[in-house]
């Protein structure tokens, strides 16, 4: 048994955030009816397709049952709020005051159902002078400090690269996740049993990864700057390159990693630098450590500088593509790649969801694919909510 079954959610999720945090508590079991505009969440036009279905939305839209409504219309709205009434919880990520413009705010969902909690995810939050601005994942990663970070040191002429999958809405997807069940499981040893509201958004989800950028800021002036591939809080670790043109990340930062990490490139005489005997020592001699190892590296194909290192039970790999992923034996033996049979496209790939229960396999967790648009409509207004046909 899933430990989320039983819980009941409705989805008036569009594009990545809110889909995002649905399709984990899916996962984890919860019944979520995914709630989507007569021609589908736009976000089926994303990526590639086959035989004119997303291939992305088999992953996205897993495990949910999808129904079509047009919720500026009587119906819609009638249909929405019968929903709400049966539901433990809604998740949406519409721009703040959108639904209390077209009558389906808070105020009116819990009014048909007290019990309801509401997580409202947006770009920059539903409250504060930024509160109505249009936002993507980009802003999030831009506002929120992360796109500063991800800058190569010196190369001011590019812009500093984004992280190559939307970050920012699957962050605040995640916390959505987190504080939805959380206060369900306030809210069933309340008194009041009354659902909250609960207000999750781009630019914070992401600020909230910064660390200790922040108190370091307050207390010094402190402006953590770009780092490319190291960190500046651990040494030696960083991506070095390989006589094979590929890329080797390496990450030798406690003493006892450190000193089998130069035995292994040949510098002893490194590791018995009393410079270089503690973190905070190697972090001020960074780029020394980042040359010698770069040096050994540069004489080896990737896969055999990484059999050498993990050898020497020094933490290591290689920069995947999704190709090394697909095919690793690690990932497929812990069915972290799971083939799954999906009606609209056969055979597909898919992420297993990244949680291990006992007693659960990661198959048997994803239980469908993403459906057609609507194709649960006849299941959820007759049979669930009890409609005549």
């Amino acid at each position: 048994m899933l430990p989320l079954q039983g819980l009941k959610i409705v989805e008036l999720g569009h594009y990545i955030a809110a889909p995002f945090c649905t399709r984990l508590l899916a996962d984890l079991g919860a019944e979520v009816i995914k709630v989507e505009p007569p021609d589908g969440d736009p976000f089926r036009g994303w990526g590639s397709k086959k035989d004119g279905h997303s291939v992305w939305f088999s992953v996205h839209g897993r495990n949910k049952l999808s129904v079509t409504l047009d919720l500026k219309s009587a119906e819609g709205q009638r249909r929405v709020k019968a929903l709400c009434a049966r539901a433990d919880a809604m998740v949406e990520n519409f721009r703040p005051g959108y639904l209390e413009r077209i009558g389906l705010g808070p105020a009116v969902l819990q009014a048909e159902n007290p019990r309801l909690t509401i997580a409202r995810i947006s770009g920059y939050g539903q409250d504060g002078p930024y509160r109505d601005k249009p936002a993507f994942g980009a802003i999030g990663e831009a506002m929120g400090g992360l796109r500063h970070l991800t800058a190569n040191p010196g190369q001011s002429e590019y812009p500093p690269p984004r992280c190559g999958v939307s970050i920012s809405d699957d962050l605040a997807g995640m916390y959505a996740a987190l504080a939805l069940v959380s206060a369900c499981w306030g809210r069933d040893r309340s008194p009041d049993g009354k659902g909250r509201i609960l207000d999750l958004d781009l630019v914070s989800s992401v600020f909230s990864l910064m660390e200790g950028m922040l108190p370091e800021y307050g207390l010094t002036g402190a402006i953590r700057q770009p780092a490319g591939a190291a960190i500046p809080t651990a040494a030696p670790t960083n991506t070095y390159p390989c006589a094979d043109g590929k890329w080797l990340c390496v990450a030798g930062n406690s003493d006892l990693i450190f000193r089998r990490l130069m035995t292994l490139i040949g510098r002893e005489d490194l590791s018995a630098d009393l410079r270089m005997a503690t973190n905070g020592g190697r972090c001020e001699h960074a780029a020394e450590l980042d040359a010698a190892i770069a040096a050994w590296t540069k004489t080896l194909p990737a896969r055999e500088a990484e059999a050498l290192l993990e050898k020497a039970e020094v933490p290591c790999s290689r920069l995947y593509d999704m190709a090394d992923c697909a095919n690793d034996p690690h990932f497929r033996a812990r069915g972290t790649v799971l083939p799954v049979q999906d009606p609209l496209l056969g055979e597909v790939l898919h992420p297993a969801p990244p949680f291990r229960l006992d007693g659960v396999s990661p198959a048997e967790m994803v239980r469908w694919t993403g459906r057609a648009a609507g194709a649960d409509n006849d299941h959820v207004f007759h049979e669930l909510l009890g409609e005549a046909r």
